[in-house]
C-alpha cells in the first residue's frame, strides 16, 4: 500500500506540474508547444521511455534476491519518482517557452531546429539521451540477474530435490513481476464464486497494466485541460479549417503552375501562336467542335456562324469561355469535364481568332451584334509629343 501511495504521489505531482504551470504563465497565450510535430514527437517519446523505464525497473525487482527485494523495491520506487519528477520539471519548462507558429515565417530571433528553438531541441534530446542510457542499464543488470537465476536452479538440483508441494508454490521471475501469488495461498484469494469449475480468485493486476492505467488517466486530464479549459490547442474544427486552407492553397499553387488558375470572370485573350494552335487542334477536332459549327466555324443546322459580329451569349472572350464551360439551354454541351480550363481558353481565345474570315457555305447571322470596346484614346500630350517627334525626323 505504501508503494501505491508513492506511485500515486508521483502521478499527481507529474499532473500538477505540466497543468499548473500554463495557466499561470504571464502575458497574453503563446503557441503551444504541441503545435510542433518534432515536438510533439520526443514528448511522446519520452513518455514512452518512461513507461518501459518503470516496467524494467519492476523486472529487476522482481529478478533480484528475495532478501533484499524490500529494500531495492522501496529505493527503485523512489528513485523512479525522483526521476519522473526530473524528466516532468524539464519537459514542463519546455512548455512555458515561445514555439514558431504553424504558419512558415522568416526567423529573426533565435537559431531554430525542425521549428523549436535550439536549447528546447538539445534539452529534449538530452533527456532521451538520458532515457535511453537508462533502459540500457537495466537491460543490463536484468540479463545479469537471470543469468543469476538460471544458475541457482542447477545448484539446487545437485543439492536438494524439490518436493512436489514446493514446484507448485515456487513463482517463477515473471509471476514475481505481475506480483502472483502461489497455488498454496488460493485459499486465501477464493471469493467463493465459482462457475462450471472455474473459480474466482481475487488477484491483483498486474503492475505492467496498472501503470499502463495511470499513464491513461494523466494523458486525459491533459488532454481535458489542454483543448477544453485553457484552450491551448486547436479544436477539431479549427484543424479541419486549417487543413481544408493549406490544402486550398496547395491547389491554387498547382493550378497556377499548370495554367488552370483562371475562370470565365479572370481569363484573358490569348494571342501566343502556341495558345491559338493549341486551341485550333482541339476546335478542330471532329469529335467536338466540327459537328455543330464546322471545322472553319461557320455553322451549320445545328451550331450557329462563329465568324461573323453576331453573338447569342456574348461575343467577348469571357462568354465564349463561360458557353464552352458550362454550356447553353440550346443544345451546346458543357465541356468543363473535358477541357482543363487552359484549353477552354485556349479554344476561346482560337474562336475569337475566326471572326473576319470566309468559310465555306456560312450559316445566317443569329443573335445580337456585338461589338468589341474601343481602346481607350491616347492622351492629347502623347498625340503632340507624337507629331513633335515627326516634325523632327522630318527634319
Amino acid at each position: 500500500m505504501r508503494n501505491k501511495l508513492k506511485h500515486i504521489s508521483g502521478l499527481i505531482a507529474t499532473l500538477l506540474v505540466l497543468t499548473v504551470q500554463p495557466a499561470f504563465a504571464g502575458g497574453p497565450p503563446a503557441p503551444s508547444i504541441f503545435s510542433n510535430p518534432l515536438a510533439i514527437t520526443f514528448i511522446t517519446l519520452m513518455i514512452l521511455l518512461v513507461i518501459v523505464i518503470g516496467i524494467l525497473a519492476n523486472i529487476v525487482i522482481g529478478a533480484a534476491d528475495v532478501k533484499l527485494k524490500k529494500r531495492k523495491e522501496e529505493r527503485s520506487s523512489g528513485s523512479a519518482a525522483v526521476l519522473l519528477l526530473l524528466l516532468t520539471l524539464v519537459s514542463s519548462s519546455l512548455f512555458a517557452q515561445t514555439v514558431t507558429p504553424t504558419t512558415p515565417a522568416t526567423p529573426t530571433g533565435p537559431k531554430l531546429i525542425g521549428g523549436m528553438d535550439a536549447s528546447t531541441f538539445y534539452v529534449m534530446v538530452t533527456v532521451l539521451f538520458i532515457e535511453l542510457a537508462t533502459i540500457i542499464a537495466l537491460l543490463i543488470n536484468i540479463k545479469f540477474l537471470l543469468r543469476k537465476e538460471q544458475v541457482k536452479p542447477v545448484k539446487a538440483i545437485v543439492e536438494k530435490e524439490l518436493t512436489p508441494e514446493e514446484k507448485v508454490n515456487k513463482l517463477s521471475w515473471w509471476d514475481k513481476v505481475n506480483k502472483l501469488r502461489p497455488v498454496s495461498e488460493e485459499a486465501e484469494l477464493d471469493l467463493g464464486h465459482e462457475y462450471d469449475g472455474i473459480r474466482e480468485l481475487n488477484n491483483r493486476l498486474p503492475p505492467w497494466w496498472l501503470y499502463g492505467f495511470y499513464a491513461t488517466i494523466v494523458f486525459a486530464v491533459i488532454y481535458l485541460w489542454r483543448f477544453e479549459v485553457s484552450h491551448n490547442g486547436p479544436s477539431s474544427k479549427q484543424e479541419y479549417e486549417t487543413a481544408v486552407a493549406r490544402a486550398e492553397i496547395k491547389i491554387q499553387e498547382y493550378l497556377k503552375k499548370k495554367g488552370d488558375a483562371v475562370d470565365e470572370n479572370t481569363v484573358t485573350l490569348l494571342t501566343s501562336a502556341d495558345d491559338l494552335a493549341a486551341g485550333k487542334a482541339i476546335f478542330t477536332d471532329p469529335s467536338k467542335c466540327p459537328a455543330c459549327h464546322t471545322p472553319e466555324g461557320g455553322g451549320n443546322a445545328v451550331g450557329p456562324n462563329l465568324t461573323d459580329d453576331y453573338w447569342i451569349y456574348g461575343g467577348s472572350v469571357k462568354n465564349i469561355f463561360k458557353t464552352i464551360k458550362y454550356g447553353t439551354s440550346k443544345g451546346m454541351r458543357s465541356w468543363k469535364d473535358d477541357l482543363s480550363a487552359k484549353q477552354m481558353a485556349q479554344v476561346a481565345s482560337y474562336v475569337k481568332s475566326l471572326k473576319g474570315t470566309k468559310p465555306a457555305n456560312p450559316r445566317e447571322p443569329q443573335g445580337e451584334l456585338y461589338q468589341e470596346e474601343a481602346a481607350p484614346a491616347k492622351p492629347a500630350a502623347d498625340s503632340a509629343s507624337v507629331d513633335a517627334k515627326k516634325v523632327v525626323m522630318n527634319k
